[in-house]
């Protein structure tokens, strides 16, 4: 019962990332697992079985609200399948090198995902030009697959990232749409990881616990981010995923624990630092938003 709360509880902090932020659910609960000792292609297959339970809670939620460009969500789905069946045909036969590969793109997922939050602005983007087609999705959609079955993550910080740099979507649309197509992913990556792995190595509590958690967090995602805003909150997440997969990465080369912890230390600094940055940035763009308010309502009317 112990183990099934704990891991409940990673699901549902990962699910409120996720559905906050448009990513990192699969980044932050692999992490966890490759943390507990989970070998690498056990916690890929545990998290997208269990992701097959939250992306349908969270993309039936995104539909409901009008979240999701059915034409997106199409041309990436079928395409993110296929990268997903390869990327967990290659990850299962992987040997020793897999927990190093692994850690080593979770680790640079969530420097990503730090930086984004930290250092740059959080803003609505201006939409322009025509909706994106096959030749930007199809692509998109097989590196994103391949990346989320093969690292345990990266269809979030890939596929969303993408869109929203591409500023040819809405940003609502962009999280309903990836948030919507992974469903796809997480299904075909599920049915690949069954195809080609042992299902006795998989810990089906471990992957109930993850789901019952994401499920649970999925509508109170959007009410955490009017308390916490998604700079704060994509900076908290960017950092802890940094921590938790060089411990895994350094432990799985064999580095000496001295340097291990001495590492993990300056990381741990880096990464308060960035949440105080990110709290005033914060701060003060709350702040200029309330003047910019002021200001509007005391302009006379014409």
């Amino acid at each position: 019962m112990r183990t099934f709360l704990l891991f409940a509880l990673a699901g549902l902090i990962a699910q409120l990332v996720d559905g906050s932020l448009g990513m990192a659910y699969g980044v932050t609960s692999t992490s966890v697992l490759l943390a507990a000792g989970t070998a690498p292609a056990i916690a890929s297959a545990s998290v997208h079985l269990a992701e097959v339970g939250t992306t349908l809670a969270s993309g039936a939620s995104h539909w409901r609200f009008g979240n999701v460009d059915w034409r997106v969500v199409g041309i990436l789905a079928v395409p993110g399948a296929a990268g997903a069946v390869l990327g967990a045909y290659v990850l299962v036969n992987m040997t020793e090198d897999a927990e190093p590969y692994m850690a080593g793109i979770l680790l640079l997922l969530g420097v990503y995902v730090l930086l984004r939050f930290s250092s740059r602005a959080v803003a609505k983007r201006v939409v322009s030009g025509p909706r994106p087609g096959g030749r930007f999705l199809g692509p998109l959609g097989l590196v994103a697959g391949f990346l989320d079955a093969s690292g345990g993550g990266g269809w979030g910080p890939v596929a969303t990232s993408s869109l929203l740099a591409s500023g040819r979507l809405e940003p609502r649309k962009v999280v309903g749409s990836v948030d919507t197509s992974e469903f796809v992913v997480a299904l075909a990556a599920s049915i690949g990881f069954l195809f080609t792995l042992s299902q006795e190595g998989i810990d089906y509590t471990v992957v109930l616990a993850l789901m019952v958690g994401g499920v649970i967090a999925a509508p109170f995602a959007a009410y955490i981010v009017r308390l916490l805003p998604a700079r704060v909150l994509g900076t908290g997440a960017g950092g802890l995923i940094i921590i938790t997969n060089a411990r895994t990465l350094l432990n799985s080369v064999d580095v000496a624990t001295g340097i291990v912890t001495t590492v993990l230390i300056v990381l741990a600094v880096l990464w308060v630092v960035a949440i105080v940055v990110a709290v005033r940035s914060a701060r003060r763009e709350r702040a200029l938003n309330e003047s910019a308010v002021v200001e509007e309502d005391s302009t006379p009317a014409a």
